[in-house]
């Protein structure tokens, strides 16, 4: 692991051979940790000095929201295995990974047009069971672990009366986010894991169960996110996230292959497939944001595990 500094972002891409903004080979040819490989004790230590009350928040949505997935994705089930004749149970869960709080791992979205994934791997290299770049790296390194930082831009957002339904394509403004950072004297460093709440779980937990069933289908469609731009880009660059996340859905304005996105300019392809940078979504931020908004304060220590499957030898 290493802080040392990045490259400038108009160095970008490394690999000349591959496709845009890629930083492969940053941290070796071979590496599967990616922007986690900023974390270091020194950034774990300074982080712990977050902790002042010793207050504990949740940040996982329950895993079966939501209730009916998009994408006709698998819905949560849940089994109540008996024992019988024994006085005795177990539960069985059946699960997609893209269900409810979950870390976008290196080989979940790739470089459309290239169709690579980080480092240059293809779809070729990856078989059930095995790696690489299975998310297990990040649980056998100790989770994702550091300063976390709160932007609260569903609160700044009604404050300012824009009006954006996180159920509908929409943007999240870089300047909204600059301006959330000046307003509330936050300053971000090197390592820090950034946290964008837009206000879809708050939502979707107020829809009525036909609502829920309906989210699927309805009309218009995508998801309320951050802006896909250049600039964005460089602005999550320069600011040397190890990791970023949202209470969205996809945490940039989806769908991301939408016509106003530039198709070789999308925050899943850059950070996932490019850079190794994960992605968080659907992390429930509510009670967060009470405790920050309490004590006007937006940083906190932050401790994430990844669900850790060890894969056998390839």
């Amino acid at each position: 692991m290493s802080s040392r500094p990045l490259p400038s972002f108009d160095e970008l891409p490394l690999d000349k051979s591959g496709p845009p903004g890629n930083a492969w080979g940053l941290w070796g040819k071979n590496d599967e940790l990616g922007m986690l490989n900023r974390i270091t004790p020194a950034t774990v230590t300074a982080a712990a000095s977050e902790i002042k009350e010793g207050v504990r928040v949740s940040l996982d949505w329950p895993l079966d929201k939501p209730s009916f997935p998009a994408f006709d994705r698998q819905r949560f089930q849940h089994e109540i295995l008996n024992k019988a004749p024994m006085t005795m149970n177990d539960d069985a869960i059946y699960i997609n990974t893209q269900s409810s709080t979950q870390w976008d791992g290196f080989r979940h979205y790739g470089y459309q047009g290239a169709k690579m994934f980080y480092n240059g791997y293809g779809q070729a290299d990856f078989k059930s069971g095995t790696g690489p770049l299975g998310i297990n790296v990040f649980a056998q390194k100790g989770g994702i672990t550091g300063r976390g930082v709160l932007l609260d831009w569903y609160t700044w957002a009604k404050r300012n009366n824009i009006r954006l339904s996180p159920f509908q394509t929409g943007a999240v403004e870089l300047p909204h986010l600059k301006s959330i950072i000046a307003e509330n004297d936050i300053t971000l460093r090197p390592a820090d894991i950034l946290f964008i709440r837009i206000g879809f779980t708050a939502e979707y937990n107020a829809l009525s169960l036909e609502q829920k069933e309906a989210f699927p289908d309805r009309k218009p469609g995508g998801l309320l996110g951050l802006e896909a731009t250049r600039e964005s880009l460089q602005w999550l660059w320069e600011n040397q996230f190890a990791a970023i996340a949202s209470d969205a859905a996809g945490f940039e304005r989806g769908p991301a292959t939408g016509s106003y996105n530039d198709p070789d300019v999308s925050i899943h392809q850059w950070c996932l497939a490019g850079w190794g940078l994960p992605l968080g979504e659907l992390f429930d931020l509510e009670e967060l944001a009470e405790q920050c908004q309490e004590r006007k304060r937006w940083t906190f220590f932050l401790q994430s595990m990844p669900l850790k499957v060890c894969y056998r030898a390839s």
